[in-house]
């Protein structure tokens, strides 16, 4: 397999990277075991959002109410030894509420100065809870700080906790007192995670685990320095040029007349994804690789993985809504021109 790599790695290189998935596949194993002793029924939003976090991304969960989104956050807080915070968006929050604000100071002496106060966005994992309720003002607060991982107050730069990751909400149905994410803003969460309802026998174990008496308690698997350490390991996982042309291939089809399969693709299309996708990719296929206990990752990786990266970075034309035609349709679509 002819392996990438932007800096060649030699055969000791690829065996210190063998050594270190080793161990990261042990620790990351318990902590998908952890997760699961909480969370039921929701096996692929749990590995998604792993392989979010393990890319050093930040993630949208989007689904109806109490389907435990708020409650997996808090445990992947816990389980990955992260200071985790929530705040809950409303359209009278303001962006000092999230970011923290300065406040004048008077000493002993008399004298005067300002002192600045942190807000909940000095965290590691930052929960924000149906982002779409605030004001596109206050949801803007956030941009800098997914983007640059640092934020300005007056003036001056605070540097965020490392790791630092979002890891946002969002109800589908109810569009009533709610704001759209800008599309800047939506390219700059690494995945959406759709969370669906559990199935019968998850809903079952739901029942009677969660209205019981005792309460589980999960513990810490990992260490916030660790996961740093994981996500310095998956951006020197190999990744095989076969991939590579599959990661191109499948973003650039995803845009109007560029290199779309059919003109009836190009048709649906209104706008595509852009490079931060194929970035995206490239970072959560050796994440899946890694969660999955492999080396490297394959095509098998790319097509999984293909939805959530792609569905909140186009849009289609009028015409193909009006038609029926949804944005997971034409992604199905493009993949099966690729594989």
């Amino acid at each position: 397999m002819s392996v990438v790599s932007p800096n060649n790695p030699s055969e000791e290189d690829l065996a210190a990277v063998a050594e270190s998935a080793e161990r990261a596949v042990n620790r990351i194993h318990d902590a998908k075991a952890e997760i699961s002793r909480i969370i039921f029924g929701q096996e692929t939003v749990v590995e998604q959002s792993l392989i979010t976090i393990l890319a050093g991304g930040h993630g949208l969960l989007v689904g109806v109410p109490g389907l435990a989104k708020t409650k997996l956050v808090e445990t992947l807080g816990t389980v990955l030894g992260l200071d985790a915070r929530r705040i809950q968006f409303t359209p009278d929050l303001m962006p000092s509420d999230i970011l923290g604000a300065e406040v004048m100071e008077q000493d002993t002496s008399g004298g005067r100065s300002f002192r600045f106060i942190p807000g909940p966005i000095f965290s590691q994992l930052l929960m924000a809870d149906e982002i779409n309720r605030a004001s596109p003002r206050t949801q803007s607060a956030l941009l800098q700080a997914m983007q640059e991982y640092h934020v300005t107050i007056a003036g001056h730069p605070h540097d965020l906790p490392r790791p630092f990751h979002v890891l946002a909400t969002q109800n589908p149905l109810e569009q009533e007192g709610t704001y759209p994410l800008p599309e800047a803003q939506l390219d700059r969460f690494l995945m959406q995670i759709d969370v669906h309802y559990p199935d019968l026998e998850a809903e079952r174990r739901i029942l009677l685990e969660t209205t019981s008496a005792g309460q589980t308690e999960v513990k810490a698997a990992v260490t916030a320095t660790d996961l740093i350490e994981y996500q310095q390991l998956v951006r020197r996982m190999p990744v095989g040029e076969s991939v590579v042309e599959a990661i191109l291939k499948l973003v650039r089809a995803a845009r109007p007349e560029e290199g779309t399969p059919s003109s009836d693709l190009t048709k649906l299309i209104a706008w595509g994804p852009g490079p931060r996708a194929s970035q995206a990719l490239m970072l959560t296929v050796r994440a899946r690789a890694l969660v999955d206990g492999r080396l490297a990752p394959s095509l098998d990786d790319v097509l999984a993985l293909a939805e959530p990266i792609l569905q909140h970075r186009m849009a289609l034309t009028f015409a193909a809504r009006a038609d029926g035609h949804t944005v997971r349709d034409v992604i199905r679509r493009v993949k099966e021109s690729i594989s």
